[in-house]
């Protein structure tokens, strides 16, 4: 599975009729509610703000809605290509601007299925992987080996703070969490420890 790491947005026409797809990422259900209600107030003129997400590192946790439009022919369309898609912690909303002419319910299963579609073109994911956070503290002259060590083994440094001494914190993959706890206990001959931050 893959992750999408960024907000990305498209948007195709079909007769006349607008639909923006916007995909974001998503960490629980209960956040849904809440974007869903933020896209409608930036879209007041739109008819419809469709969404689907796929959600856990199965992608088995699931939600859409059809916000109106015809029964099946909107949320659960957009739902079975994100599915196909491979990539989970995702929501994709749809917002349709009516352009007046009505696509049947052929047409606006082929509308909405194909906004998702080429969102999916666009964005950026990675591999699903299961990280742990981590502190490490270090004197300054270790500070290059030890940076060098932890972004060798795909870590992600979030802060770095340097007073008398040097901390660093970020997301380590799990799988690689004790290597570099041992490389950098090495390393430093014991006075450094990479510390896991419960989070």
């Amino acid at each position: 599975m893959q992750i999408l790491l960024e907000q990305a947005t498209c948007e195709i026409e079909v007769k006349k009729s607008r639909f923006i797809a916007i995909a974001c990422p998503l960490s629980n259900l209960a956040q849904i509610k809440e974007m869903v209600n933020q896209t409608r107030a930036q879209h007041p003129g739109a008819n419809h703000v469709v969404h689907a997400a796929v959600l856990g590192p199965k992608g088995d946790l699931q939600s859409y809605s059809d916000d109106h439009e015809p029964k099946n022919t909107a949320g659960r369309p957009a739902l079975e290509v994100l599915k196909g898609s491979e990539v989970t912690n995702i929501l994709v909303m749809v917002i349709r601007y009516f352009g007046g002419t009505l696509l049947g319910t052929g047409g606006l299963v082929k509308a909405y299925a194909d906004s998702v579609k080429e969102v999916l073109r666009i964005i950026k994911t990675e591999p699903l992987i299961d990280k742990t956070p981590f502190q490490v503290t270090m004197p300054y002259h270790l500070y290059e080996p030890i940076k060098k060590q932890l972004t060798d083994l795909n870590a992600t440094i979030e802060s770095e703070e340097f007073t008398t001494i040097v901390t660093l914190t970020g997301m380590l993959p799990s799988a690689s969490f004790s290597d570099c706890a041992a490389s950098i206990y090495n390393l430093s001959n014991g006075s450094c420890t990479l510390g896991s931050i419960d989070g």
